[in-house]
């Protein structure tokens, strides 16, 4: 997600199951989202569609930290040996759009190279822009590899070529490609230790996958742990309203749902969907939640989510660092360091 200095540059799953209200909305998207699957098998082979790559791509797209300062995970040195696998197809919708990850593994030395835990790594940009491997999310498959996961950085399609809950279903369908038994095998994955990570508005996404579903977390595309940074995770209308948030955040908002800025809930009812918040439940894996006291997304969207959590009898850890850093630029040591603890604790 850009801060407002720089406002303008640059579900395919089998658990999404559930009963009424907010979880018949989830079969929905199960439903759309296999539908859109068979689709573009059928797109793709019948008519032949040329596969497109999203844009901007690699290390020319612009992170999320606007600042140039070396901060957060800038300040990260990979050690030797990590490997890195480039540009992996997960996936191809029906549009023609390729859908592409990163892995990166842990070196071989000090590691085992079977049933290792896996981390799915989501970039931000105001769901608009951004990429996989930008310098700034490079360094994060990096570092968790450094901790000794198998870290896939994933692209989804963006605003405004597509519209939530596109961004949701493609991360989910990149988390269904890493747990099946050619990618485990391949890349010495844990199917059942399978975690989310990401920051500004891959955070509501990491929020997302951790909260929308129920069952077992080693199905599907559900995860075991979620650790996100400066997720706008709450979208509804009175959320933004007692957050007093921006008149930027409100436009990115509105562009990500296809809705007017500040519309109400009820002229914007995917804003309840796309909350993840409004999908809690016992059911979900334990988060670990940063933010930075000053920051460009309010405080007030992270403390919410975490009561919300608690209250719903989710184990939640919430992290307030001073300043008005943003997303990765507070994933300093002190903060890598807590986060990679929490995920060692909960995914092993």
């Amino acid at each position: 997600m850009t801060p407002p200095l720089n406002p303008e540059p640059g579900v395919t799953s089998t658990r999404r199951t559930g009963g009424s209200g907010t979880r018949a909305r989830r079969v929905l998207w199960a439903v759309t989202a296999a539908a859109a699957a068979i689709a573009s098998v059928g797109a793709l082979s019948g008519f032949h569609q040329q596969l497109r790559e999203i844009d901007p791509k690699g290390s020319d797209a612009a992170s999320e930290v606007a600042s140039a300062a070396i901060i957060g995970i800038r300040t990260f040195t990979a050690p030797a040996g990590i490997g890195v696998e480039p540009d992996l197809e997960y996936g191809a919708r029906e549009d023609g759009t390729l859908l592409t990850l990163d892995v990166c593994t842990p070196a071989r030395v000090g590691f085992p190279v079977e049933s290792r835990a896996a981390v799915v790594s989501i970039h931000g940009g105001s769901w608009a822009r951004g990429d996989k491997a930008n310098s700034d999310w490079r360094n994060v498959c990096l570092w968790l590899a450094s901790e000794g996961f198998v870290a896939a950085s994933v692209n989804y399609r963006l605003v405004p070529d597509v519209r939530f809950p596109a961004q949701i279903d493609d991360v989910a369908l990149a988390v269904e490609w890493l747990r099946s038994p050619e990618q485990a095998e391949r890349f010495g994955i844990d199917p059942d230790r399978i975690g989310a990570f990401g920051g500004s508005a891959g955070g509501n996404l990491a929020a997302l996958l951790g909260t929308t579903g129920d069952g077992p977390l080693d199905e599907g595309s559900r995860v075991a742990a979620v650790a996100e940074l400066s997720g706008p995770v709450e979208l509804g209308a009175a959320e933004l309203a007692a957050d007093e948030a921006s008149d930027w955040l409100h436009r990115i908002v509105g562009e990500y749902l296809d809705c007017p800025p500040g519309a109400s809930d009820a002229q914007c009812p995917q804003a309840t969907d796309a909350s993840a918040g409004s999908h809690a439940d016992p059911s979900d894996p334990p988060f670990f939640i940063g933010h930075a006291e000053r920051e460009v997304v309010p405080l007030g969207q992270s403390q919410r989510f975490a009561q919300t959590l608690a209250a719903a009898g989710v184990p939640v850890e919430l992290v307030v660092v001073p300043g008005v850093d943003h997303s990765i630029g507070i994933l300093d040591e002190t903060l890598r360091a807590r986060v990679a603890a929490f995920l060692h604790a909960h995914l092993g």
